[in-house]
């Protein structure tokens, strides 16, 4: 379990989520936001925090090592799927001081936290498997 987020979040077989507005409130402190949404999934709504970087998912095993195992991570996605997958291989590897993002982008913009937004880039589609930029 988690050192740095011990007494946070909610707990479930060993992994802290962190609810939006509970990631927000840590965004200040030493905290590292790690978004692994793809690429085209960023452009339109971006989170608006300190310490904010982008590692898509599909290359996060090739970039796993870039983060010192010590420092406190909240990994985040759209809706806190995939991000749940990297929480559990980075704990697997070592790493003590990560969470989740439950909820994702989708409950953060819900709880009305900060984001950045460019509409030219906003997404369209029936499914996330069919999300393409709206012409």
């Amino acid at each position: 379990m988690s050192q740095y987020f011990q007494d946070k979040g909610l707990i479930i077989n060993g992994i802290t989520h962190l609810s939006p507005k509970e990631a927000f409130a840590l965004a200040d402190d030493e905290v590292i936001f790690i978004d692994v949404r793809e690429e085209y999934e960023t452009g339109y709504k971006q989170f608006e925090v300190k310490n904010l970087f982008y590692i898509p998912f599909s290359d996060f095993t090739n970039k796993i090592n870039t983060f010192p195992k010590n420092e406190p991570l909240i990994i985040a996605d759209s809706f806190g799927l995939r991000s749940k997958e990297i929480v559990v291989k980075l704990m697997s590897l070592g790493y003590n001081n990560v969470a989740n993002l439950n909820g994702g982008i989708l409950d953060w913009e819900r709880d009305g936290l900060p984001l950045v937004v460019d509409k030219k880039q906003e997404l369209n589609g029936q499914c996330p498997c069919q999300l393409k930029t709206k012409k």
